[in-house]
């Protein structure tokens, strides 16, 4: 996909997902425009480093991630701005526009599906219930060692 169409989905993406923060939260339209507006710039850095010539080998994901770990932490000078108005954006407002598309990516795979058949279910199955485990585990050790619990 092209840089330019990239950069354009994100935009249309970010609005969609606006409109659900509005719709489904009551938070402003141009509030959630604002947050969503640094939540694409952040997927917009990540993504063009994820281009540059030394870092093709790592996914996008990663090269976004770290952004947004460098832009929300105190060594980043406007991390508390940056920080007060994205936690105006609902997580679910966020994760709809995906998993709509996610739904959309597997609908067109589904020939090899049918070839996994039942095979698909014990694997799911098992990194759910491993995810899950492995995130509780985390959290409770975090929150035990930070003192909330």
């Amino acid at each position: 996909m092209k840089i330019l169409e990239t950069i354009f989905l994100l935009i249309l993406v970010a609005i969609i997902m606006a409109a659900g923060n509005t719709i489904g939260y009551h938070i402003d339209f141009i509030t959630s425009l604002e947050a969503l507006g640094i939540l694409v710039v952040i997927s917009i850095i990540g993504f063009l480093i994820s281009k540059l010539p030394i870092f093709r080998k790592l996914p996008v994901i990663l090269w976004v991630s770290i952004v947004a770990a460098i832009v929300s932490s105190p060594i980043f000078p406007l991390h508390e701005t940056i920080v007060q108005v994205t936690d105006k954006v609902s997580l679910l407002a966020v994760c709809t526009p995906v998993l709509a598309y996610a739904g959309l990516a597997i609908g067109k795979d589904l020939a090899l599906f049918k070839r996994i058949s039942w095979r698909i279910i014990p694997v799911s199955l098992a990194v759910f219930s491993g995810t899950f485990i492995f995130a509780a585990l985390i959290a409770q050790i975090t929150l035990h060692w930070e003192g909330v619990i």
